[in-house]
């Protein structure tokens, strides 16, 4: 088939692809312009909305797929034009905004069913899925902008509406805290990828995405240096990386379902759809690379050893977030083929994680919300459906074969030794530490939640399992924790082809990849057997002295006391010190000015008294003034 012509048949078929964005944008604003009139039945249209999105997001998939160009890109309207600057308010349905879509509105979607009953008793429930709704369309728009400019809009709407949906219970103010917190740590991030931005318009007159990639190469290497490490700053605050990590564990104070929809699907994976899609990029510019693969290494240990410290479920969940986090940089910096290695790990950590998430959610539930490990044990006898689907995403994230974290998270591992030099050692390393890690913070969470004997509080008479409407959920995730992973690295690669390239260059590795698989099962099951020795009988109801690294993890690595002291408390100085010299400068010298020239008009004016024999004299002292003046230069007086 003509080339021009199958384009032009792909767009009629996909013409359709912004209601991807308009449905749960509509819905959003239904729910809160209706108000309380939508209490009943918001939260069903909330749900309703992404899995028509869901569905029309598997629709446009599968046509895609018979497609031999996989790219339709569609202009909507002009969304800039200013000069010699046009935006296209247009989208990009291509293999990786595709993944992202159905991984967005698939796992989205059960995460808004699962929602219905976690916050049933909830009297904001309707206002709830406005932001929950209102945050996917935000998402939708941020992978299928076609330009940077459009992800732009999409990346702030994102950074709302979680403001949103962290703070919602904001008469809490750890909550409203921790709203601030992200919002404001996101902020910086946004301000380089804004210069980035800025940037490529200077330098090359454009911001869409063929047209940038198209002129990287005509770039000095340190202009794609500099653009790409603002990129990257933008990544990091998103995906919550080092040094931009420290809002994401405190993002916990939002309702569980918020904490799944950010820390598995949606937010987070954001900056690495960034670096992926900016790929031509990253890959022009070793230095670039090398950065990227740091700093997902360094940010996977930092998630691994601070997880190990925590005694709070949701917490403890949001390093290993941090973490995997960090294996998928690990893998986007890596470049090559391990691009799709990156996706293949997102794809795979959306099922476990948001199982792992509505399972904390569920034991929750059935314990009065309560969140300390410390005090859970026995919860398997009382809560089989959670127990079963958490211990299955709980091997899916430890990369135990053949779950899905394996077929992920190994070849990554892999990857990291096959880099070709020196650092292939360092960055191989600490990503099999990292593993080891991962096991064994991840078994003591589920040893002392489910197993030991029994913790709990007076008030907790007999825990309980969660209703249908939140187990099928976790059913299903467990389904694809199970399931994903093998489906994914038969399929992903080839499928990220036509976007990612297809570099399979000669291996260099140090090691062998079948070593290496047996270093990480073997490193993988010493962290569960020393967690299952050190947990299994439980743990002290109280903490502990400890050793200086323990305490340096239970106080995340002085991460927040490094920001407080450097950036927070000298920010606070200068204000203040801005604020008094606004008022005693600035204002101070505009007073005074005001001050004097009413003072002194005030005391011209008691000269104009209204009586005439006033105005009489004053005119005989002028006239006697003048004449005395007159005589006295006659008689040269004043010579």
């Amino acid at each position: 088939m003509d080339e021009t012509v199958e384009y032009a048949q792909a767009t009629g078929l996909l013409s359709s692809v912004w209601l991807l964005v308009a449905i749960p944008l509509a819905s959003a604003a239904i729910l809160l312009l209706l108000g309380r009139r939508a209490d009943r039945w918001g939260h069903w249209l909330g749900v309703a909305s992404v899995g028509a999105a869901f569905v029309l997001g598997l629709t446009y998939f599968f046509q895609l797929r018979g497609l031999d160009n996989k790219s339709v890109e569609l202009s909507l309207w002009d969304f800039i034009a200013v000069g010699n600057f046009n935006v296209d308010f247009g989208l990009l349905f291509d293999p990786l905004s595709a993944v992202f879509v159905l991984l967005i509105t698939g796992v989205g979607f059960l995460i808004h069913i699962y929602a219905v009953g976690y916050m049933s008793h909830d009297e904001g429930r309707r206002r709830f899925f406005a932001f929950f709704n209102l945050f996917v369309a935000a998402m939708l728009l941020l992978v299928l902008g076609n330009n940077y400019v459009m992800l732009y809009v999409g990346w702030e709407g994102v950074g709302v509406a979680s403001y949103l949906l962290i703070s919602f219970w904001y008469d809490r103010p750890s909550a409203a805290t921790a709203g601030k917190k992200a919002f404001l740590m996101n902020r910086v991030g946004d301000a380089g990828l804004a210069i980035a931005i800025f940037i490529m318009f200077a330098t090359l007159g454009t911001t869409q995405y063929d047209e940038v990639f198209n002129g990287v190469s005509a770039l000095a290497a340190g202009t794609v240096l500099v653009m790409g490490l603002l990129l990257l700053l933008g990544a990091t605050g998103k995906s919550g990386q080092f040094p931009l990590q420290a809002w994401l564990p405190d993002a916990m104070e939002g309702p569980t379902p918020v904490s799944a929809l950010i820390h598995a699907a949606t937010m987070v994976t954001a900056g690495v759809y960034l670096i992926a899609r900016s790929n031509p990029i990253f890959s022009a510019n070793t230095t670039l690379q090398t950065v990227v693969v740091s700093i997902g290494a360094l940010t996977l240990l930092i998630g691994c050893i601070i997880g190990c410290a925590k005694d709070d479920i949701k917490r403890v969940l949001a390093w290993s977030t941090v973490s995997q986090i960090g294996y998928m940089f690990l893998g986007v910096g890596l470049g090559g083929a391990a691009y799709a290695l990156a996706i293949i790990h997102l794809l795979a950590h959306g099922f476990f994680k948001a199982g792992l998430f509505l399972g904390a959610g569920s034991v929750m539930h059935g314990m009065h919300d309560q969140t300390d490990i410390r005090r859970f044990g026995g919860l398997w006898k009382y809560m089989k459906i959670t127990w079963a689907t958490f211990g299955l995403a709980w091997l899916a994230i430890i990369g135990l074969p053949p779950l899905s974290g394996y077929f992920s998270k190994e070849p990554i591992i892999a990857a990291a030794f096959d880099r070709g030099d020196w650092t292939s050692w360092l960055f191989g390393g600490a990503a099999l530490l990292g593993a080891g890690l991962t096991a064994f913070y991840m078994t003591r969470l589920f040893v002392l939640t489910f197993h030991g004997p029994k913790r709990w509080t007076d008030e907790i008479e007999h825990p309980h399992e969660s209703p249908p409407v939140m187990t099928v959920p976790l059913v299903l995730l467990a389904v694809g924790s199970v399931g994903a992973g093998a489906l994914l690295a038969s399929s992903v690669p080839d499928w990220l082809t036509p976007v990612l390239g297809s570099e399979h260059g000669e291996s260099h590795g140090v090691l062998s990849h079948a070593v290496i698989n047996v270093l990480s099962l073997v490193v993988t099951v010493l962290g569960v057997g020393l967690a299952w020795m050190l947990f299994r009988n439980g743990t002290a109801l109280q903490e502990q002295p400890a050793g200086p690294l323990v305490s340096a993890a239970r106080r995340n690595l002085y991460a927040d006391a490094f920001n407080e002291v450097v950036f927070e408390k000298p920010g606070i100085f200068l204000t203040r010190a801005l604020v008094y010299f606004d008022n005693k400068g600035i204002d101070g010298a505009v007073n005074g000015l005001a001050a004097a020239i009413g003072g002194g008009s005030g005391r011209l004016r008691r000269l104009q008294t209204g009586f005439v024999r006033s105005y009489a004299m004053s005119m005989l002292a002028g006239a006697v003034v003048v004449v005395a003046a007159f005589l006295a230069l006659q008689l040269g007086w004043l010579a």
